[in-house]
């Protein structure tokens, strides 16, 4: 047994004055006067045994009624489902608020089930419990608080787009377990358990001072349509002109008795809209995909804000993708030759009108201040006012891409290359092989294509440079021989992009020019130094956003509006522009616009992340027979309704039971008093 308040069994020692009371007033006699003998008749004599049974009784009732009193201000406990120190430890109710808990059982969503039981658990707990209520925000409090406190936090929580996999709520729970000196806490885990955001096995390291209690929250039948991604099929919007959009779409769980409808608008206005069935879907890890390709036209310049929904009762979350795009972005490339126009990289660009190609020898004084991208075809000397233009360019955050002539005096081509990082050609390989390798998570190649194919081919050289860099180049290899030499190479020695191929962009040289990469590569590259002309974001995701700016320093902080915010993101220069950092700083999905003192804007799209779209959960029975042990118990909430008597720390209220019992000993105590039981003593005088 414990108690909530112990000091007050101090006043135990009031137990001696009823003791007392009764040593002083154990004989107490009443004179009774009468006139003649005929009154002895009425005279009840009593023995002396008799009468101290009956003050041995009336003590026991004051006594009694005073122990019970004490005890019901002391407030005792018995917590049956506890050892002896367990009422010391931590209470943790995680509420696992992701989208996937809108689905309903019945007429109630899965979030809601979830509050509910929890508060029963809070309410089950023992009086004097500290609790602790996370959910995937944050804590709502790091410090532990009362049950009042954390039953008013339980009211107060809702949907988040944000995701928490369960290491870090162990590893947070451990933290505060040590640094608040509890003995050990119990976790209270009310979560759908899916497989993206919880391990199929428990990692002990996490657990050692954690009672994990899992309460698994389900609807019957899952079922999600949603949009997985999208992307235009063109790097810039064009006017008035036909544009198109690549939407993948998934069905998760069961068929929708109805197809829904997949409807595109741009800045507010339908553009589109069509029937998504899925019935032809093709099944893709375990769940039903189709691909649609959208079109639509946009009249003004400017950033265009697009967005996309399906209409999808079940899980609603994940039925919206935006996505922000700037048509007439005025893309410029400038082709720098040593001899003739290369007629492959004329039709790269004019198979497109989004961009401006211009045509200059090397003999040419150009401007290169106005392109986004420098093409050097077929150059084999690199020293004297060419090397000094492309460090000029590359120090102003432009692209630059270097295709080189064949020659054996390739020294004259490194006299150049060593003003911009440490970069040199070692020798000349005249034997033909192709390429094994591609990097798909480099820059150039990351996000750009939304499949390569297994069987695509890789292009064959039929000659190369032998390319070797140093560390302050930065080099990644985007395609390798088989050996390790690099085919394709970024640098980036300072804020601009410089990239290398080992050969020519002709015929001679290999089939680059024709393969499926050659083409892409170069919009690639111009589309990235100019900072990106459509942005479709995730909510929480690390990977920082560049944007251009025309004076990016330090002092040119930018800010974030849209949604009723105005603030600053964590931000750093990089290149001529900026990256932005969001991840702490935006959590909802929606159009926000980054701004500067400077006058430049960019519209950019966040997405919530689909995660937890998928629908993908744990079986209980395989959860209940991998995390078991003394200090693992699951409930189910289907069947109890709430925490089981298994889990939760439901704790006798004896105290109500001592104010009872202390009234009832009052209640004898009156009656001994005033009642028939209680009739003086007599002696005649």
């Amino acid at each position: 047994m414990s108690f909530l308040y112990p000091l007050f069994l101090l006043a135990g020692a009031t137990l001696v004055i009823p003791i007392l009371i009764h040593l002083f007033n154990l004989r107490r006699y009443k004179t009774v006067y009468f006139p003649n003998t005929r009154f002895l008749k009425d005279v009840q004599l009593h023995s002396r045994k008799q009468s101290q049974v009956r003050y041995k009784w009336l003590l026991a009732a004051r006594i009694l009624f005073l122990i019970f009193a004490i005890l019901a201000f002391a407030q005792p406990f018995l917590d049956r489902s506890r050892t002896k120190d367990d009422t010391n430890r931590l209470q943790v109710v995680y509420i696992d608020n992701s989208g996937s808990l809108s689905l309903k059982k019945g007429s109630v969503t899965l979030l809601e089930r979830a509050k509910d039981a929890a508060r029963k658990q809070v309410e089950q707990s023992a009086p004097g419990s500290r609790f602790l209520v996370i959910t995937n925000d944050k804590p709502a409090s790091y410090k532990p608080m009362p049950a009042e406190k954390a039953l008013a936090v339980l009211g107060e929580i809702d949907f988040s787009p944000a995701t928490k996999p369960a290491s870090h709520i162990f590893s947070m729970v451990q933290g505060l377990v040590q640094t608040e000196g509890f003995p050990a806490a119990d976790l209270y885990y009310f979560s759908d358990f899916q497989k993206n955001a919880f391990p199929a096995q428990p990692d002990t390291s996490q657990l050692h001072q954690v009672y994990f209690h899992g309460m698994p929250v389900r609807a019957e039948k899952a079922a999600n349509v949603y949009i997985d991604t999208a992307y235009l099929t063109n790097p810039v919007l064009q006017t008035g002109q036909n544009n198109r959009l690549i939407v993948r779409t998934r069905q998760a769980g069961k068929m929708p008795a109805e197809d829904p409808v997949l409807q595109l608008s741009v800045n507010g206005q339908v553009k589109s809209a069509q029937g998504l069935s899925f019935s032809d879907g093709k099944e893709v890890s375990g769940e039903v995909e189709r691909i649609d390709t959208m079109g639509f036209q946009v009249n003004g310049s400017g950033w265009q804000r697009i967005m996309l929904t399906v209409n999808d009762l079940a899980v609603r979350f994940d039925d919206t993708f935006r996505i922000t795009a700037r048509s007439a972005a005025n893309l410029s490339v400038l082709v720098v030759n040593e001899s003739q126009p290369n007629p492959f990289i004329q039709a790269a660009f004019r198979a497109y009108n989004g961009y401006r190609l211009d045509q200059k020898s090397t003999a040419e004084d150009a401007d290169w201040k106005q392109y986004n991208l420098v093409i050097l075809n077929g150059v084999t000397d690199l020293g004297g006012n060419l090397g000094k233009k492309m460090s000029q360019a590359l120090a102003q955050g432009q692209s630059v891409c270097l295709f080189p002539g064949m020659t054996s005096d390739y020294a004259r081509l490194n006299a150049g290359l060593q003003q911009i990082a440490d970069i040199r050609i070692t020798g000349l390989d005249s034997s033909s092989q192709m390429v094994s390798s591609l990097q798909q998570g480099a820059d150039l190649v990351r996000d750009l294509f939304d499949r390569i194919p297994e069987n695509v081919q890789l292009p064959t050289a039929r000659w190369h440079y032998i390319i070797q860099a140093g560390l302050t180049a930065n080099q990644q290899a985007i395609l390798s021989f088989r050996n390790g030499d690099p085919f394709l190479a970024q640098y980036m020695p300072g804020r601009g992009r410089l990239y290398v191929a080992a050969a020519a962009a002709d015929l001679s040289a290999g089939n680059f020019t024709g393969s499926y990469f050659f083409v892409p590569f170069l919009y690639q590259m111009t589309a990235q130094s100019n900072g990106g002309n459509s942005y479709a974001l995730t909510a929480g995701s690390t990977q920082p956003v560049y944007i251009p700016m025309s004076n990016a320093q330090e002092r040119s902080m930018v800010h974030l509006y849209g949604n009723g915010l105005d603030l600053i993101p964590a931000q750093r220069p990089s290149g001529a522009g900026l990256d932005l950092f969001l991840a702490n700083s935006v959590h909802r999905a929606d159009f926000y616009t980054l701004a500067s003192s400077s006058g430049d804007s960019t519209a950019i799209a966040i997405n919530q992340d689909r995660l937890e779209s998928r629908l993908s959960y744990h079986e209980e029975g395989d959860l209940r027979s991998s995390w078991k042990g003394d200090r693992f118990t699951w409930t189910d909430l289907s069947k109890t309704g709430g925490p089981s008597a298994a889990t939760a720390s439901s704790s006798f209220p004896l105290w109500k039971v001592c104010v009872i019992l202390a009234l009832l000993m009052l209640a004898v105590e009156t009656f001994m008093l005033t009642g028939s039981y209680r009739k003086p003593t007599a002696a005649i005088s």
